[in-house]
């Protein structure tokens, strides 16, 4: 009789911790952001240019993300405003909201065909945008040496070099931009393409020096403007007085 009641408490008990860990996913939702980050700003816009789309089985499709769809979902009203796009209940900041889709809407999860884009951060150089300070750990050859295969592997299924054109030119610029940084000779780095934040900041800093330079275009024609209609002035002064003076 014991044993029986031993074995229903250990039955019920072990249920009720599957419902409550049946919702959690262990894929780190910071490195996945980084991941789909770094993809819509160095890979997207050569995409973009060359009017092409990832294949269904590419594991950089937006739709391997687990988290789209939460992503999605957020709302920034100001720096220190999140909004929950599912209920519109506000957070003062990003990290509260995501704990509120961890606790709330954890149901909305892409796990049945969505993967880890965290797995990715390997290939994709995530540490680079996550920690903006340079790191002075020791580079290890071997890590160095799995994350250029998996780098190469994604290459190979994402941009296939038995596809069209623009997937094979997009295989080229997938290895220099992301595949060819990782080596411990410390000589390539990793976006050397540039992407559309580097693009965004071009503009802008053009704008702001064209801002600048504007008003001291516009001065220096003023000055040129009003220093020939004195000479102009002047000119007409020095004819008049002549026509008036009298021939000896």
């Amino acid at each position: 009789m014991f044993l029986h009641r031993h074995l229903s408490y250990m039955k019920t008990r072990h249920n009720k911790i599957e419902q409550e860990h049946a919702h959690e996913v262990h894929c780190s939702r910071e490195r996945s952001r980084a991941a789909s980050k770094i993809i819509e700003e160095y890979l997207v816009p050569f995409m973009e240019r060359e009017n092409y789309q990832l294949p269904k089985n590419c594991r950089l499709h937006p739709d391997k993300n687990i988290f789209r769809d939460q992503e999605e979902h957020k709302i920034h009203i100001d720096i220190n405003e999140w909004r929950c796009g599912y209920c519109k209940k506000s957070f003062r900041a990003e990290k509260f909201l995501d704990q509120h889709f961890d606790n709330r809407h954890y149901n909305l999860l892409n796990v049945s065909h969505g993967k880890c884009m965290a797995d990715l951060c390997g290939a994709l150089h995530c540490d680079a945008v996550i920690y903006t300070k340079t790191s002075k750990t020791k580079c290890n050859p071997a890590a160095a040496g799995r994350n250029r295969h998996l780098c190469e592997s994604l290459a190979d299924s994402c941009f296939p070099l038995n596809g069209v054109p623009s997937a094979i030119r997009l295989h080229e610029l997938f290895l220099h931009q992301f595949c060819d940084a990782h080596t411990c000779s410390g000589k390539q780095k990793p976006f050397v393409r540039g992407g559309r934040k580097q693009k965004s900041i071009f503009y802008l800093a053009t704008g702001a020096l064209t801002l600048v330079l504007l008003p001291v275009f516009y001065l220096f024609v003023y000055i040129i403007q009003r220093d020939m209609r004195s000479r102009t002035q002047e000119l007409r002064r020095i004819i008049k007085v002549g026509r008036k003076t009298k021939p000896l």
